[in-house]
Parts: structure tokens; sequence; C-alpha cells
């Protein structure tokens, strides 16, 4: 219900900070794709924060941070043909 809340103004940017922190592995697969699906759908820019590798490397673009820095960015293959 929170993602359908979420997209339901159309917002240009969506933040999800941490977006499967606290889930279970199945919901939180689920919930990944359907953030992913609505993402794409809607062509909305999504900045999300988390600790999961797998899911940083789902992402378009990923900026690694360390103690409060930028410490690297990098991006997928299909950003890099945009």
């Amino acid at each position: 219900m929170a993602l359908a809340r979420a997209f339901m103004l159309r917002p240009k940017i969506l933040f999800a900070d941490e977006p499967t922190g606290n889930l279970d592995q199945h919901t939180a697969q689920n919930i990944i794709e359907q953030l992913f699906a609505l993402n794409k759908q809607h062509g909305t820019t999504l900045v999300m924060v988390t600790h999961d590798n797998a899911l940083a490397a789902r992402c378009d673009r990923v900026f690694t941070m360390q103690a409060g820095e930028i410490t690297s960015e990098t991006r997928s293959k299909s950003a890099q043909e945009a």
C-alpha cells in the first residue's frame, strides 16, 4: 500500500530509505520488484539508500559512501549507454 501512495501523485523523484531493511527475504523481493516496475512505468527518478549490495547492483548508478563522504560511483551498462 505504501508504494501505491508513493507513486499516486506521480512524483518526479522518489526517495526510498532502506526500503527492504526490516523485511523478510520473500517480502523484500516482492517490494523491490514492485518498486522497480512502478519506477519504470512512471519514469520516476529513484534515489535509494541501502546496505544491500545485491539491491544496489540493480540500480543504474551507485554512489558508495564512507564516513559521510562519497568514495566511489559506478554505472550500470544500460546507464552508460544512455
